[in-house]
């Protein structure tokens, strides 16, 4: 049997993988464990990096580096098991394929094999370090027993003593460039003898590559051993290339259990392999199959694949950690709202995957490279080069211009073909930038910049720019939205007042929430002017939606109210002379509205409403109460409709709330206890300065973060003249 004096190939043997080993052999040593402990055939360990926002692979057990790169450092925002058990403190169990799909489809997409997954945090004092996770064989029941359980625990907090050990002595320990390998394979005295066996037999090691081959393997693959030894098979024989091939190799090791294909080595030779995998490696047994039967074998095989539900073509053409980053960040991106958001999205959630340390967007804008976000740069590091003119030449322009990416692995490599230029003096070593292309349009750059030198593969340069594009959708999805925003709240802004008048024998405070969904701008508004000598106009009222189109209608409506109140009409005119003209507006748009008329010397009102939601009354007694005037349909439905009035009689020490809809109807809320709740805490707090009081009445509203719908409230108080 054919093995190699020093396999280059194996992962975590060279100097890199040793001086990461001499930090976290004490980790390794406890992981080995795992197999016998747990019955568990592949797992690792991620330690938290020192900033405590990523978790970076320190550890592999039988897990090839090519299934975990893509997860070498996760983001503890990440959709994926290890970040949950990191946020949450307990242990995350996935019990199966179809559990996967339902809590991580994402990830279930790019790992479509059979498995178990349990992920524990290193908690120790309530710290945590970093968490385990281990993966058992698809055969494995979708529970964990209470054994496994209590195992998990134990081991966990065998690790997190260590790495409390390590930190308490001023020397934490911190994953290294590559993570180490927690197993050891050795060779046996059984070597003769499969080599005498007539089928072909290779040893597979954890990163796909072959570690061992007989004579007769050799001869049924037909290649050297040479050439075989430290190749990944599917790399090296041509017919071996079809992707369901290395899929079954995937499978295998991932799910723990073993698996069979038939392949045909031209001309006309069929070859059956069946792997075995443990946590160790795989072995792989190659026999001659009779001809008769191998294309039966190989249909057989592919029809299988069809009942599972699994095109194995389809699942490995593009590999677990590219398809991977490209649906999590298209599935994060349609969450973003606007530029900001983006940028946030890429720099939590893309750039720990790949190691990078900083990340900026910079976007063309009238002749020069503007810089429209940014993550990890020290303070004022991107601001030298914001603003660089398109007719230089530099990396950022270059990308942004002709619409080739380009990488840059060190920076002896930047320097030779930009030497000395400032937006290269960022004090990093490796670059990739990435040209931002929308609809044919070239829109900016996205640069991910790394701390230490970096090998770009060619997946992995693919996927980088793959991730360029979706960003450059959704960055020309955000910049509209910010402008259009930005008309919206400036139109809006317009429109409301931005100072009441102030009125002798009145006191009067107005608040003013945006919603936070949406465009954040809505059609709530208010307004009070003075009609007469001893008379004051007051409107309350709501636009149906939030949008420019509302903010505008509530522009129009205020417009109009103020226009017919001036006229010195009563309540029931000033509405109903509004509703005619929103309906000459030939608009699809409704409008609720309160309209009060207040006679200061004879201390009373008149007040009419709109299908808006009824005002509140504080009386000098201390006593809070509904005012239920008759209420006439909302503007905008029918031309000709009534708004009877009331008279209202407002004593010194009164106090009237009106309020928009938002402050009572949220989403699950009953609207009469709302209303209920709203009254008492008017009863309680009434006495109290308008300031205070409206802090009151607008409650958790006014701190929450999400709000369906925006508030507008309005308090007025009768105080002597």
């Amino acid at each position: 049997m054919t093995m190699p004096g020093k396999s280059p190939s194996r992962p975590g043997r060279g100097a890199a993988g040793a001086t990461a080993g001499r930090d976290t052999e004490a980790l390794a040593r406890i992981m080995r464990s795992v197999p016998d402990r747990l019955d568990a055939h592949m797992g690792g360990l991620y330690l938290l990096s020192e900033d405590r926002q990523v978790l970076e692979l320190a550890v592999t057990l039988g897990a090839a580096r090519q299934f975990t790169r893509p997860w070498r450092h996760v983001g503890l925002a990440a959709p994926i098991p290890v970040a949950e058990a990191a946020r949450t403190g307990r242990i995350v169990w996935v019990g199966g394929g179809d559990d996967m799909a339902r809590r991580y489809p994402r990830l279930a997409v790019a790992m479509p094999y059979a498995f178990c997954l349990g992920a524990v945090p290193l908690v120790t004092r309530g710290v945590t370090y970093g968490v385990l996770f281990i993966l058992w064989p698809a055969s494995h029941p979708s529970e964990l027993s209470a054994l496994e359980r209590e195992g998990l625990g134990e081991l966990a907090a065998r690790l997190a003593g260590v790495a409390a050990e390590a930190a308490g002595a001023g020397s934490p320990i911190r994953a290294g460039p590559r993570p180490v390998l927690a197993e050891e394979r050795v060779a046996d005295l059984l070597v003769s003898a499969i080599s005498r066996l007539p089928e072909g037999i290779c040893d597979i090691d954890l990163d796909g590559r072959v570690a061992a081959v007989t004579p007769a393997a050799v001869e049924l693959l037909g290649e050297p051993a040479e050439r075989l030894i430290g190749a990944r098979p599917w790399a090296l024989l041509p017919w071996l290339r079809d992707p369901v091939y290395e899929y079954h190799y995937r499978g295998a090791v991932i799910s723990g259990e073993s698996t069979s294909f038939v392949a045909l080595r031209p001309p006309d030779r069929w070859l059956s392999f069946q792997l075995f995998p443990d946590a160790s490696g795989l072995t792989a047994r190659i026999a001659a199959v009779d001809p008769g039967i191998a294309p039966e074998a190989a249909g057989d095989a592919a029809r299988h694949h069809q009942h599972t539900g699994f095109s194995a073509e389809r699942a490995v053409h593009t590999r677990p950690g590219a398809l991977y980053h490209v649906l999590h960040l298209a599935s994060a991106l349609t969450e973003a709202i606007g530029v900001q958001d983006v940028v946030r999205m890429v720099s939590e959630q893309i750039v720990p995957a790949f190691g990078g340390q900083a990340f900026a967007v910079l976007m063309a804008e009238g002749g020069r490279l503007r810089i429209v976000g940014h993550r990890g740069y020290p303070p004022g590091q991107v601001d030298r080069f914001d603003g660089t003119p398109l007719t230089e030449s530099t990396p950022g322009v270059q990308a942004s211009t002709n619409g080739v990416p380009a990488f840059f692995e060190n920076r002896a490599e930047l320097e030779l073909l930009y030497p000395n230029r400032p937006e290269t003096q960022d004090g990093m070593a490796a670059w990739a930038y990435l040209p931002l292309v929308t609809s044919r349009r070239l829109i900016g750059t996205c640069v991910l910049a790394f701390a230490e030198p970096h090998h770009f593969d060619v997946e992995e340069r693919a996927v980088l720019t793959s991730l360029g594009g979706l960003v450059a959708q959704a960055l020309d999805r955000a910049r509209l939205y910010d402008t259009k925003l930005g008309l919206a709240q400036g139109l809006q802004e317009s429109l409301l007042p931005h100072v009441l008048p102030v009125v002798p024998g009145l006191e009067v405070s107005a608040r003013y929430l945006p919603c936070t969904e949406g465009m954040d701008v809505g059609g709530d508004f208010y307004d009070l002017m003075q009609v007469g000598p001893d008379s004051v106009a007051i409107v309350i009222g709501d636009v149906q939606g939030h949008n420019v189109n509302a903010a505008a209608l509530m522009g129009q409506v205020r417009t109009a109210v103020r226009a017919f109140a001036a006229a010195d009409a009563d309540p029931s005119t000033v509405l109903a002379r509004t509703n005619r003209l929103l309906v000459d507006l030939d608009t699809t748009l409704l409008a609720s509205c309160t309209y009060l008329c207040v006679d200061l010397a004879a201390r009373e009102a008149g007040l009419a409403t709109a299908g808006h939601p009824v005002p509140l009354l504080y009386r000098p007694d201390g006593l809070a109460e509904v005012v239920e005037p008759p209420v006439g349909l909302v503007l905008n439905v029918d031309p000709a409709a009534e708004y009877p009035q009331l008279r209202l009689p407002l004593p010194v020490g009164t106090t009237l709330a009106l309020y928009t809809d938002g402050l009572v109807d949220t989403p699950g809320a009953d609207l009469d206890r709302a209303l209920a709740d709203l009254t008492a805490t008017l009863a309680r707090h009434g006495a109290q300065p308008l300031a205070g009081l409206a802090d009151a009445l607008l409650g958790r509203a006014g701190h929450t973060e999400h709000r369906t719908d925006d508030i507008a409230l309005l308090l007025v108080r009768s105080v002597a003249r």
